[in-house]
């Protein structure tokens, strides 16, 4: 046999390893330059939940408080009862808000084309307009 005919085998998984290797090394990259990706949606509303919970709580306690210890109180007790009742809600179905996040992505998506599409009608009646003259105005009655 020739030389050409007698190289070793590839290893399969070569290919394989060096593609992750090489996702891994651009994720930290990323991750050094951007800082970690956002987690899911369900981790998202956590988050959201105690930097609301944080805010609130820091109104009603801080040296300027606006109110008084029963108020406190109160405003503590009302937010341990709604993080009680999500809480379970984020356990049983996170995957509901991450379909739910994306159902609104795509309602912004087509909000977005609604609105390009009657401002492109918009300015192009206008630029007509313009185009054309001033021509007779219509009287418009209000009562």
């Amino acid at each position: 046999m020739s030389e050409a005919t007698e190289r070793p085998a590839p290893d399969a998984d070569a290919w394989a390893e060096a593609c992750a290797e090489d996702l891994a090394a651009e994720k930290a990259r990323r991750r050094a330059q951007y800082g970690s990706p956002p987690g899911s949606a369900a981790e998202e509303l956590r988050k959201l939940l105690d930097a609301v919970t944080d805010k609130v709580a820091g109104i009603f306690e801080g040296p300027s408080s606006l109110s008084g210890l029963g108020t406190q109180g109160a405003v503590q007790q009302l937010i341990s009862q709604a993080k009680s009742a999500v809480e379970p809600v984020i356990e049983r179905n996170p995957e509901v808000f991450d379909h739910l996040a994306a159902a609104g992505n795509e309602l912004l998506a087509a909000y977005r084309s609604a609105v390009e599409g009657h401002e492109r009608r918009w300015t192009s009646a206008d630029d007509r307009k313009r185009d054309e003259g001033a021509g007779p105005t219509e009287h418009i009655d209000l009562d």
